[in-house]
């Protein structure tokens, strides 16, 4: 383990750790975020591959209450992505900070650890609140500048619940950045399930045309893109009907959409289902990031 900055274009990068894992490496970072604004962590699994060669990268996006650590800790993900010779990296999920604004309830549901990857237009959120950029240009940059282990143009996306929502709608907006893109469980139509709402009326306003941008439903519905994707759905998840609504993407799908939907009867909407299927889902990735070299 070590704390060392990397001589980069960011000098704010510093490494909290460095600990071996399946002939790789599972680092953590800490840099002050100009998009958000505030000091943010994030994790970064390099597969021994990128010892001898650049080697693709796919983002995960963790769901509501998580950081940046429940991944790579809980998902068993770094085994395959050693074999398959890909880079991970798992942002936090809200900025952080005395000076980042909280629900004053401190209700998990909205706040810090669910920043749901909109830009937040209203106060007190839109001056930190910004996780769109973060993750759609910020991140992308930093990767770019400051590993030369990474080939930032082959990159893929995926997420679980708020993470797998803003995996599937940051594919949809940005189709020419992401060979492929994967979610778990994922808040598909988050305008019409509590948490989208609550959280787009606190971050974008009552004007509800300015949440389709940010809703997979919506998105998809209108995209002429045809992003490979996947999504796996637990059917014992305790959210399926009330928050996840996984029916309305699958009926907002265009004709034809490369779209593949698996249902697993018995699982819910923990880390033990995402363990149990994060093979599959980097096997697919790794399809589309060898198909786009």
């Amino acid at each position: 383990m070590g704390k060392d900055s990397k001589d980069t274009a960011n000098s704010s990068l510093e490494q909290v750790s460095d600990i071996h894992c399946f002939g790789g490496r599972q680092l953590r970072y800490r840099h002050r975020a100009t998009s958000l604004p505030c000091t943010m962590n994030f994790s970064l699994f390099l597969p021994p591959q990128a010892e001898r060669a650049p080697v693709p990268i796919v983002y995960w996006l963790s769901g509501l209450t998580c950081t940046d650590e429940n991944f790579v800790t809980k998902a068993g993900a770094q085994r395959v992505a050693a074999e398959l010779g890909i880079a991970l990296l798992a942002p936090d999920t809200s900025p952080r900070g005395e000076q980042v604004p909280d629900d004053p309830a401190a209700a998990y549901d909205l706040g810090l650890g669910a920043g749901f990857y909109v830009n937040a237009t209203q106060a007190p959120w839109a001056e930190h609140y910004r996780m769109y950029d973060y993750v759609v240009d910020e991140l992308p940059s930093l990767v770019a500048s400051s590993f030369a282990e990474i080939d930032a143009s082959r990159a893929a996306i995926m997420g679980h619940s708020m993470g797998g929502h803003g995996a599937l709608m940051i594919a949809l907006r940005n189709p020419s950045r992401y060979a492929s893109a994967s979610a778990f469980a994922p808040i598909c139509a988050p305008s019409q399930c509590p948490w989208g709402i609550k959280a787009f009326t606190h971050y974008l306003g009552d004007d509800r045309s300015r949440w389709a941008q940010y809703d997979t439903c919506a998105l998809i519905a209108g995209t002429e893109a045809d992003i490979p994707m996947r999504v796996d759905q637990g059917e014992a998840d305790q959210f399926l009907e009330e928050q996840l609504m996984p029916e309305k993407l699958v009926a907002a799908l265009p004709p034809g959409y490369p779209l593949s939907f698996h249902r697993h009867a018995g699982y819910d909407h923990s880390y033990f289902f995402i363990a149990s299927f994060i093979e599959q889902h980097l096997r697919f990735h790794d399809l589309y990031l060898k198909a786009n070299p």
